[in-house]
C-alpha cells in the first residue's frame, strides 16, 4: 500500500480500479514524465453516481462529492499507469460542472477534487486549476475532472 492510499484510507476512501474508456480514446497518456489523465466522471461500481444540473438538480455540497469521486477515479487511472502514486506530483486539474445559467459556484464544486488531491499527495498535490461551467456533460454527469501529473524520474 502506498502512502497516498494510506492517507485516503484514513478517510474511509479507496483508489478504485481503472475503468475502461467509453469511446475511442485512452484514459491515460504518458509523454516522458508527464501523465495526462482523461476526464473522469463520477462513476462508482460501473454506474454514474451523480447526474444532473448543479444548481437545479444537485446542490453545491452534493456536486462537491461528485468531484471527489472524479478525483478518486483519476487516481485509479494514474495507479494503473505509473509505478507508484507516491512518486507523482499534480500539475493541473481541469473541472467541468454541468450547471444552470447564472450558476457561479463552479470553483466551490471543483474544490472537492482539489482538496482530495492535496490531501492524498500533500505538497505534491498543489496544482494549477480551471473550474468551468457547461450546459451538458457525457451521460448527463454533473461533474467531470481531468488532470496532468509529473512522475518522478528513477
Amino acid at each position: 500500500m502506498t502512502e497516498v492510499e494510506r492517507k485516503l484510507g484514513e478517510r474511509g476512501l479507496t483508489v478504485p480500479a481503472a475503468a475502461k474508456s467509453l469511446a475511442d480514446y485512452v484514459p491515460v497518456n504518458r509523454a516522458g514524465n508527464i501523465v495526462f489523465v482523461s476526464g473522469q466522471l463520477p462513476v462508482q461500481d460501473g454506474k454514474l453516481a451523480y447526474e444532473g444540473i448543479v444548481g437545479q438538480d444537485l446542490d453545491v455540497e452534493t456536486a462537491k462529492k461528485a468531484a471527489i469521486l472524479c478525483a478518486l477515479n483519476i487516481l485509479g487511472q494514474l495507479k494503473a499507469a505509473v509505478p507508484s502514486l507516491d512518486r507523482v506530483r499534480c500539475i493541473r486539474l481541469g473541472g467541468f460542472v454541468q450547471s444552470e445559467a447564472g450558476f457561479k459556484d463552479q470553483a466551490a464544486v471543483i474544490n472537492g477534487a482539489s482538496e482530495l488531491i492535496v490531501h492524498a499527495l500533500g505538497e505534491k498535490g498543489r496544482h494549477a486549476r480551471a473550474a468551468v461551467g457547461c450546459s451538458s456533460l457525457p451521460l448527463g454527469a454533473a461533474v467531470e475532472v481531468e488532470a496532468i501529473f509529473e512522475v518522478e524520474s528513477d
